[in-house]
């Protein structure tokens, strides 16, 4: 069971929330709390996994309360207010539920939260690579990744999700964004950012400083510019 508190100074929110939990049969609702500094309070003396969180609340808004968090329970923020949209992308959390939201995406979410949780609750186990694949443990299973697969890899704190061909959803590792880079092939993989390294194979559109996946880009951060640049330059008409 994953231990869950939720967080809102609108009582119907909360109340919406506290309803989706319960009905989660994997989430144990320990507290609902219509401020962040009583949550905090609780939180000192209870184990929480996971926090639905607001974000426009007086006091000590959703944003600076999940900031205090770092490396401690994971959030998923429930917010009417879609510019906070990009602050909660850098601070690492979840998921962002825009209000008013159901409970299929309350559930999306969720399941979201509860592989990430039990990703940190697995042994991490070393990277087994060759010149064709790695090895690499996810979701408790140790998986071959053909490195033709990855589009790209994306590191966050202590885990990396790498992206591959084919799959809707990214493969999720404890692993770190260094470590992986040190068993790819230097011939095939750049890392091109602080957060991410590419497939070299797989880009098809570079504009504006940023590699273009599909609908997703990756930013090219400035101490890999002259390195990637080296690289086009290399393979340009």
């Amino acid at each position: 069971m994953i231990a869950t508190i939720a967080i809102d100074d609108e009582p119907l929110a909360l109340e919406l929330v506290e309803s989706y939990i319960r009905k989660t049969p994997f989430l144990e609702l320990i507290g609902t709390f219509d401020n962040p500094l009583s949550a905090m309070e609780y939180m000192q003396e209870n184990h929480v996994d996971l926090v639905y969180l607001d974000i426009h609340m007086p006091d000590l808004s959703g944003t600076q309360f999940a900031k205090m968090l770092m490396n401690g329970p994971k959030v998923i923020f429930t917010t009417a207010y879609e510019k906070y949209a990009l602050e909660s992308y850098k601070l690492d959390v979840i998921d962002y539920l825009l209000k008013p939201f159901g409970y299929e995406e309350f559930l999306h979410a969720t399941l979201k939260a509860k592989e990430r949780i039990q990703l940190f609750h697995q042994p991490q186990v070393q990277i087994e690579a060759t010149n064709e694949f790695l090895f690499l443990k996810s979701e408790y299973k140790i998986r071959r990744i053909n490195f033709n697969d990855i589009i790209y890899i994306e590191g966050l704190k202590d885990y990396v999700k790498v992206f591959l061909t084919g799959k809707e959803y990214p493969l999720l590792s404890l692993s770190s964004l260094k470590q992986l880079e040190s068993r790819l092939p230097s011939d095939k993989f750049m890392r091109v950012h602080r957060s991410f390294i590419v497939n070299l194979q797989r880009i098809e559109i570079i504009e504006r400083n940023r590699i273009v996946f599909g609908q997703e880009w990756i930013p090219i951060g400035d101490q890999y510019k002259e390195e990637f640049q080296k690289w086009v330059d290399q393979n340009f008409l």
